[in-house]
């Protein structure tokens, strides 16, 4: 596929970067790209406008992601280890992308998952080299000092924590041996503490709010409502996006590059009906292959999660919050006086904890709900309840998304082959028993009914395995598609400053790029990744490397706590 080929579609816009995506990247390499004034840049985004209480509102996280307006609806293929479900995958259809649908929490990953991906191939990513840019990006309300960006565009802010069962939480973390932290985002990621959320001034804080709508007020930068179809290329080189705005097919053209923030779903899917992908599935499409790249599609990660549910003997919950007088009550409060328990996404305590001795560096983590609810606000428990959320965050299985064909307009395959290695199953079970263990410490005895999910009849690895295959759900953290690695890496797809292996002008800036998934909530690494994209895109030298070194604990060897 060539640019030639599309010589009757009609050209509407020129800029020197067209950029593929408005989400926690894209909306950032906008930014970043169009500040110096030197370079016009155009963002194309499929989705439409984030104004509106069901995205601005912290608490009301649950709906968006539940609306075919502001998500793509895209749902894996029967999952053969989950009983056969097909668990939804929401990715943000909207201005801001992701981050106006997801549940604001930021987590940076720990400090040796960067690591990793440097002694993986990703030269010049190690924590050393990113924690720069990370504090870039931030404008942190309470962290740990030195540690932390205090002048970003991005803040950061912890929840009030008024209720008493988020610091019972906390407590009951450190009566089970396991130990505190006052900013797992700072020097030391182990521990039970305060979670943080990308919310300012009781608003989501999303990359529209914080990056997006304030470049958008530059004569260089300008925002086209559009399907991206396809990338187009003169030869090798990227020379533009075909784009469908109602019944017309049109192209936009980039002078210097195009860069595909799309998700870690859409990238992989335009990459190959753009002709970049593993040549078989090419062919098997009808689609000519403009380059051969194995591992566009492969190593799909997510993290998996079940909810811990255990009844609450006091009426201090959520649950008498849930009625739809109380639901009015605090939206009035939020609309004209952003204030009261809307303007928390209410995952206002965490925990990051190791699963054994012989683990380094955390390997589970705990969000911490004052009510017994889904996710998505569904199936609330019939009572005053509490839960944590906990899943092993280093799963080794790996999924792929595919082509379910040539046409742009069609969704992919998602096949993320969940619990399909044999240690996922031990790391689930661990995590429930723990999780049981946390809310028998004295620091509950006030607060502690039955439990409601799994049930207290539910005790054996067998009962826990049925538990799991019925119950886990996505946290929503697809990465890992276009993986990112060293150019004679025959799996990956991007070199170490995201340009697309084997062609010229075009770059991958997303999650896609992860060559493993990071330790929590992937919002925080993607904005950073866009950050540290933008100066390699500007063939800027990178931030000086940080000297930092964060807290290991000193019994890892020996014990896990």
């Amino acid at each position: 596929m060539t640019g030639g080929a599309f010589a009757s579609v009609p050209e509407v816009q020129i800029a020197d970067y067209v950029i593929i995506g408005s989400g926690s990247s894209g909306s950032v390499v906008a930014s970043r790209l169009s500040e110096n004034g030197k370079y016009s840049v155009l963002v194309l985004e499929y989705g439409g406008s984030d104004i509106g209480p069901f995205i601005q509102m912290p608490a009301a996280l649950s709906f968006p992601m539940n609306m075919k307006r502001y998500d793509w609806r895209f749902a894996s293929e029967p999952e053969a280890n989950l009983n056969n479900r097909r668990l939804v995958t929401p990715r943000g259809k909207v201005v801001g992308g992701s981050s106006s649908i997801n549940g604001m929490v930021y987590v940076r990953g720990h400090a040796h998952d960067f690591d990793h991906w440097h002694d993986q191939g990703a030269k010049g990513w190690s924590y050393a080299d990113v924690l720069p840019y990370f504090k870039r990006a931030e404008h942190s309300h309470g962290g740990e000092d030195g540690w932390r960006g205090i002048n970003g565009p991005l803040h950061i802010t912890r929840g009030p924590r008024t209720n008493p069962l988020f610091h019972a939480f906390v407590d009951a973390g450190k009566e089970a041996g396991f130990e505190v932290t006052t900013d797992y985002n700072g020097s030391k990621q182990e521990g039970f503490g305060p979670m943080e959320q990308t919310v300012w001034k009781g608003r989501r804080w999303s990359v529209a709010n914080a990056y997006l709508k304030p470049a958008l007020k530059r004569k260089n930068l300008a925002l086209m409502q559009c399907l991206a179809r396809r990338i187009l290329f003169d030869g090798k080189r990227a020379t533009g996006v075909e784009i469908q705005r109602g019944d017309r097919i049109e192209r936009v053209t980039a002078r210097r590059e195009v860069i595909l923030a799309a998700s870690s779903i859409n990238s992989p899917k335009l990459l190959m009906v753009s002709g970049i992908g593993p040549a078989n599935e090419l062919k098997n499409h009808g689609i000519e292959t403009l380059v051969n790249r194995p591992g566009v599609g492969q190593n799909l990660q997510d993290h998996l999660e079940l909810y811990v549910q255990q009844e609450c003997t006091q009426p201090i919950t959520l649950y008498s919050k849930l009625n739809l007088l109380s639901k009015a009550m605090i939206g009035a409060e939020w609309l004209f006086l952003k204030s009261g328990l809307g303007t928390s996404n209410q995952f206002e305590s965490a925990g990051f904890v190791r699963s054994k001795a012989g683990v380094e560096y955390p390997d589970i983590q705990f969000h911490f709900l004052p009510v017994a609810i889904r996710y998505d606000g569904k199936a609330a428990a019939k009572s005053h309840g509490f839960q944590a959320h906990v899943g092993p965050m280093r799963s080794k299985s790996r999924g792929v998304v595919r082509l379910s064909s040539a046409d742009p307009l069609d969704a992919p395959k998602i096949y993320f082959n969940y619990m399909s290695h044999e240690d996922d199953w031990h790391d689930f079970r661990h995590c429930i028993r723990l999780t049981r263990e946390i809310f028998s410490q004295k620091a509950f005895d006030h607060y502690r009914g039955a439990e409601i999910s799994p049930g207290d009849d539910v005790q054996l690895d067998a009962q826990l395995d049925e538990f799991i295959a019925r119950h886990a759900e996505s946290a929503f953290h697809p990465c890992g598609t276009v993986k990112m690695g060293a150019v004679d890496d025959p799996d990956a797809v991007v070199d170490s400053e995201c340009q697309v292996i084997g062609v010229e002008g075009l770059r991958v800036v997303d999650t896609s790029i992860f060559p493993r998934i990071t330790n929590g909530n992937l919002n925080g690494p993607a904005i950073m990744v866009a950050e540290k994209a933008s100066d390699h895109i500007l063939d800027r030298d990178p931030l000086p490397r940080s000297n930092l070194r964060p807290w290991i604990n000193p019994n890892w060897r020996t014990s896990d706590r």
